[in-house]
């Protein structure tokens, strides 16, 4: 069976409205991704930007929130899926337009917007409630190899994240957060940056305040964890801080499948 060299990439984007107006169709058009999983587009389909639908040679899949300018997933892909899945089955995460799934001839992908903890910890049940959800939902396409990727809310370990003596209680690097990753990577799952570079500091998010971007002050909380059985086929993974336009980057992954 032939092979095909793919180039996905992930990118939280903090309004597909806002990125329009910062240069993503320009980045898009020069990258040329295969597949492009987006999170937190915070638009519903009739608000979609026309330059978007007028993307030549990609099909475009939104999975938008039930609240206007909240949450939301999207994906454009050159390849056509041979199915897609916007339900996980439970209305409290659907209703929020969180989960992707597109069936492929070799493999799935699925693409999430994790909920975030957020100040105080008040929506850590909530977040918990997802995780476990989202653990048994993918024994559901357990067929074929899986790309899980998205903006997953949770620094792993403390080489992610600029300060983590700091954390150790805020959202996004708490111990029930950070189990879930280790859940994850015992379901035979492996995270495709971490794996090529090992030892290698490096964030894909910063928040607005305090200069935290330019300073370097961030977080490694976007994802692309793969079947372990397929580890062989990465080529590349890559965090792109260089490019702007949100409070996190694209990552991306080249594999040969």
């Amino acid at each position: 069976m032939t092979q095909q060299n793919l180039t996905i990439y992930s990118w939280n984007i903090n309004g597909l409205r806002a990125i329009v107006r910062k240069n993503f169709i320009n980045w898009f058009n020069k990258t040329q991704p295969d597949i492009l999983c987006l999170q937190e587009i915070k638009t519903q389909a009739k608000d979609l930007p026309t330059e978007v639908l007028q993307l030549k040679n990609y099909q475009l899949y939104i999975n938008s929130a039930d609240k206007k300018g909240y949450a939301g997933t999207a994906v454009l892909t050159k390849i056509k899926p041979l199915k897609i899945i916007n339900s996980t089955g439970i209305k409290i995460f659907d209703q929020e337009g969180r989960v992707q799934v597109l069936e492929f001839d070799k493999f799935y992908l699925i693409n999430t917007y994790f909920p975030n903890a957020q100040a105080e910890l008040k929506r850590l049940d909530f977040k918990i409630k997802f995780n476990q959800k989202y653990l048994k939902f993918l024994n559901k396409f357990n067929n074929k190899p899986l790309i899980l990727t998205g903006d997953f809310n949770v620094a792993h370990q403390e080489i992610d994240l600029a300060n983590p003596n700091s954390n150790h209680f805020n959202a996004g690097f708490t111990d029930e957060e950070r189990q879930f990753i280790n859940q994850i990577i015992k379901s035979n799952f492996v995270d495709t940056f971490r794996h090529l570079h090992p030892q290698t500091q490096k964030y894909s998010y910063w928040t607005y305040r305090f200069g935290a971007r330019q300073r370097n002050v961030g977080w490694r909380i976007d994802y692309f964890f793969i079947s372990k059985k397929i580890i062989s086929q990465i080529k590349k993974a890559e965090i792109l801080t260089q490019v702007i336009g949100s409070d996190h980057c694209p990552i991306t992954i080249a594999i040969n499948l």
